[in-house]
């Protein structure tokens, strides 16, 4: 009598997190019979799907990872997954739709790569009147008299003005990618608008299921995945095997792989929407592990901090992401891990992301924001036990009642290891930032000084001098920053800008009127004046993290900007 397909997979999931001895040989036999089983519902397809992806990311060997890689080659062809598509929407499978309020440059992306499987979905739309005084932006002047006239439907003007082989969502974004307007406020309104689209699965549409890059070398999990928690003191100081500059197509591989990793997940991420090909890294550890480091384009910077997003691999599969903001020798790490990934080696992955942002930016400190401890209504991670991880692992915090309470609850598991903190008391820890310091404590960190305040800084000079006129006000800041740093205005070029591409003119442009209230830069020496002139081309050059090194390199721009921050209020 054949087993029942319940038990299959419940003998499958009982040990594909184990390893060595004869699970790969258990393994193998519980794939190829769950190869050819129905399986009675969707929540049984996702579980079986779930385990193939882990067992792509942490195969025992070739055999077990052949069989695996064969599943999911043709896991949209199952008749269980056929006869639950619909209940499988937005978990990322291959046959199964996806519907998602999508970032601008995501919707732009899709609708390029996938024009024709895009669909708005009309009953979720969020702001269909917002939509509906566009239209007359979207069309041709000689197509208002109809819109004015004519009391079609929101979704049936759409259809009318779409093409005959365009879909209704590719006509929209197009449409909003095409207004006469800044990037900036194209994205602003076609994200306001609540466009909800579905994404219908098609022969190579985004999932899950088929994500992933390939690799030089397989790594063969040959025993059971190590849960303990590195010493970060030793952990940080670990150097990558490599870390090696893609060409530009690479990076547009490595950008796609970490849009889809975000779309099958109904999530996005700015750093990767708007992903530059030419500043991606993929940095390489031991055991079939890496990162894929992006940098956004340089008109998607922030002023000060440099931003980069890790999309973590496994060999090759897609197991996390990493958001890290570097400045002042010191990063601000959100680390998230992926569902289906998540019980093994978290705390390992934790210290080789740590090691690498101190690679890369050679920070220092590292601070870790309310959010991703639980707090700030992020109640998954509160559940999830994230502040003690992070305490676990030697971060702290500076407020001092969140200190007198951590030790109160520490005093409680030594009376009583069963104790578990309540969430209430959990929500408390988890309200402070926390901080890991590579040496002594300081004060110039992400996290403690308030960076805003130079922006502050900034608007009250603008608004003190020029008021509502902030073209005239940026014209003139070009000029005063030139003269600041003794630039000559050269012959054809436009006065007071600096910068030789469209992103260090860019980057002059933002950093102008920072330098213009920068206090002591008369008393810097010309070599001094010289090198912040670099740091600003380097926040619109091909690097980002160029900037972050040559303003960590700079005392005297890190005291100045330390300085105009402390004397503006908050």
């Amino acid at each position: 009598m054949n087993p029942a397909p319940g038990h299959l997979l419940r003998d499958l999931e009982s040990i594909h997190h184990a390893f060595g001895g004869r699970h790969a040989e258990r393994k193998l036999a519980l794939l190829r019979q769950l190869q050819k089983t129905r399986l009675r519902s969707a929540d049984a397809v996702l579980r079986l799907h779930e385990a193939l992806c882990f067992l792509r990311a942490y195969p025992d060997g070739p055999a077990v990872l052949a069989q695996v890689e064969r599943m999911l080659r043709t896991f949209h062809r199952r008749e269980d997954l056929q006869a639950h598509a619909d209940a499988l929407q937005d978990s990322g499978i291959a046959g199964t739709p996806i519907v998602y309020s999508f970032y601008a440059p995501t919707a732009e992306w899709l609708a390029r790569r996938w024009p024709k499987q895009l669909k708005v979905d009309w009953s979720e739309i969020e702001q269909p009147q917002l939509v509906e005084h566009l239209l007359p932006m979207l069309v041709l002047e000689a197509e208002i008299p109809a819109l004015d006239e004519w009391a079609f439907d929101l979704d049936a003007w759409v259809r009318e003005l779409a093409g005959p082989h365009e879909s209704d969502a590719s006509f929209l974004i197009r449409r909003f990618a095409a207004l006469p307007a800044s990037a900036e406020i194209r994205q602003l309104l076609f994200e306001d608008s609540g466009i909800t689209i579905r994404l219908k699965p098609g022969r190579d549409t985004p999932s899950r299921t088929a994500a992933g890059v390939p690799v030089r070398r397989v790594h063969w999990q040959r025993a059971d995945l190590s849960g303990a928690r590195p010493d970060l003191a030793t952990a940080i100081h670990h150097r990558p095997l490599s870390v090696r500059p893609m060409s530009v197509s690479k990076g547009e591989q490595l950008i796609d792989q970490a849009r889809i990793a975000m779309a099958t997940r109904s999530r996005d991420l700015d750093v990767f929407a708007y992903g530059d090909p030419r500043d991606v890294r993929l940095v390489e550890w031991e055991d079939g592990l890496s990162f894929a480091v992006i940098g956004a384009v340089p008109e998607r910077r922030l002023l000060l901090e440099a931003v980069y997003g890790f999309l973590t691999l496994k060999n090759g599969v897609p197991i996390g992401y990493v958001l890290n903001s570097a400045l002042y020798g010191s990063a601000e790490i959100a680390y998230n891990v992926f569902d289906t990934y998540r019980g093994g080696e978290a705390a390992h992955i934790y210290g080789r992301v740590l090691a690498t942002v101190r690679h890369l930016f050679h920070v220092d400190a590292f601070t870790i924001f309310p959010y991703q401890l639980g707090g700030h209504g992020n109640d998954e991670g509160l559940a999830s036990g994230a502040w003690w991880f992070y305490q676990k692992l030697g971060f702290r915090a500076r407020d001092r009642a969140v200190l007198s309470l951590m030790r109160s609850e520490l005093r409680k598991i030594r009376h009583d290891p069963r104790h578990r903190s309540s969430p209430s008391t959990l929500r408390t820890l988890a309200e402070e930032n926390v901080y890991y310091y590579d040496g002594p404590s300081r004060e110039d960190v992400i996290g403690i000084l308030p960076l805003a305040n130079a922006g502050l800084a900034v608007t009250r000079e603008m608004a003190r001098r020029f008021g509502s006129d902030r073209e005239a006000a940026l014209e003139a800041c070009r000029l005063e920053a030139a003269a600041r740093l003794g630039i000559a205005p050269s012959r054809g070029r436009r006065a007071g800008v600096v910068g030789s591409s469209p992103g260090e003119r860019r980057a002059w442009d933002r950093w102008a009127p920072l330098v213009t209230v920068l206090p002591g830069l008369d008393r810097w020496s010309r070599a001094e004046k010289r090198a912040l002139v670099e740091v600003i081309r380097a926040k619109g050059g091909r690097r980002e993290s160029e900037f972050v090194h040559r303003f960590d390199r700079h005392r005297k721009l890190r005291a100045a900007l330390r300085r105009l921050i402390a004397r503006t209020a908050d």
